[in-house]
């Protein structure tokens, strides 16, 4: 069974960090690239980093260079997304994206809550 599963939200003052997991089972998560998103409340959901399947290139979103880090592990069946110097815009709830690297196959969790708030 093909599941993606999203954990390490919560709410945290602005400056603070999270580090968000993202666990994938039943398919072979060494050949799927993961994309981290988020949507906030009444917005579109965007694109906020990127990792190639064998971990070796990433991309961020403007609004979240320099601040976030996004990194997966094979070994494990993990992806992460380290956020750090968070801010009030970054509260939204974050999805973990995994698509096949060759094909059109992918796979959504069902996201995890950020707050950011004092």
């Amino acid at each position: 069974q093909v599941q993606v599963v999203e954990s390490g939200g919560g709410l945290v003052q602005p400056g603070g960090s999270l580090r968000l997991s993202c666990a994938a089972s039943g398919f072979t998560f060494s050949f799927y690239t993961v994309s981290w998103y988020r949507q906030a409340p009444g917005k579109e959901r965007e694109l906020v980093a990127v990792i190639t399947s064998a971990g070796d290139t990433t991309t961020y979103a403007d609004s979240v260079k320099g601040r976030f880090t996004i990194s997966k592990d094979n070994a494990k069946n993990m992806a992460y997304l380290q956020m750090n110097s968070l801010k009030a815009e970054d509260t939204a709830v974050y999805y973990c994206n995994a698509k096949h690297r060759w094909l059109t196959e992918f796979y959504w969790g069902r996201g995890t809550q950020v707050t950011v708030s004092s």
